[in-house]
């Protein structure tokens, strides 16, 4: 196959105690879902959380020790 430019490396993740990587296709997140997090933030009442996704080549590599 034939590209315009050069298409990204699967984003993946260590499984801890193995030596296999896990592939990391989608990244659903969820905003304002713990109350005293959205306090801090400013944001007072109970309102309802957000949902949000990142792409999966936003997956940064934990530094070794970390």
């Amino acid at each position: 196959m034939s590209f315009v430019f050069q298409a990204a490396p699967q984003a993946a993740v260590p499984v801890t105690g193995r030596a296999e990587l896990f592939p990391v296709r989608r990244i659903y997140c969820v905003g304002r879902n713990y109350a005293e997090h959205a306090r801090e933030m400013g944001h007072s009442g109970r309102e309802a959380p957000f949902f949000f996704m990142k792409p999966a080549d936003a997956v940064l590599p934990v530094a070794a020790g970390a």
